[in-house]
C-alpha cells in the first residue's frame, strides 16, 4: 500500500503498472536485503577471504592460520569472529584448541561464483 502511494507522488505516468506490481510482488523484505548487504560486506575485506580460502582446504586452529598468513593471533581471531558472526565459517574445541571451517557448502560457492565472475 505504501509503495503504491509512492508511485503516486511521481511526477512521472507510470504506464507499465502491472509489470512493476509483478516485481514488487517479489522484491524481498526490508530487513532481508538489509541482511543480504551485510553479509556481502564481510566478502568486503581480503583478510577475511584469505582465511575462507585456507578453510577451504582444511579445519585449522588459529595458530595455524596465522603462521600460513603470516599475520598475529589476534588480528585473525578478530576476522574469525566476524566471519562466524555472519554464519560463514563454524568452530569446535578439541582440548584447549578450537579449530575453524567454513558453515556449509554455500559458502564455498558464493566464492567460487564470485572468483568466476571476476575472471571471465
Amino acid at each position: 500500500m505504501a509503495k503504491e502511494k509512492e508511485l503516486e507522488k511521481c511526477d512521472y505516468i507510470c504506464l507499465h503498472k502491472d509489470l512493476i506490481d509483478q516485481v514488487l510482488s517479489h522484491l524481498p523484505e526490508e530487513t532481508q536485503l538489509y541482511d543480504l548487504a551485510e553479509l556481502f560486506k564481510v566478502f568486503g575485506d581480503t583478510t577475511r577471504i584469505k582465511i575462507l580460502y585456507v578453510l577451504f582446504q582444511a579445519e585449522m586452529c588459529v595458530c595455524d592460520i596465522a603462521q600460513l598468513l603470516n599475520m598475529s593471533q589476534s588480528a585473525i581471531s578478530h576476522q574469525l569472529r566476524i566471519l562466524k558472526q555472519a554464519k560463514l565459517a563454524k568452530s569446535r574445541r578439541d582440548g584447549k584448541t578450537i579449530f575453524y571451517s567454513l558453515s556449509d557448502s554455500h559458502v564455498r560457492s558464493i566464492i567460487d561464483q564470485g572468483f568466476e565472475h571476476i575472471v571471465e
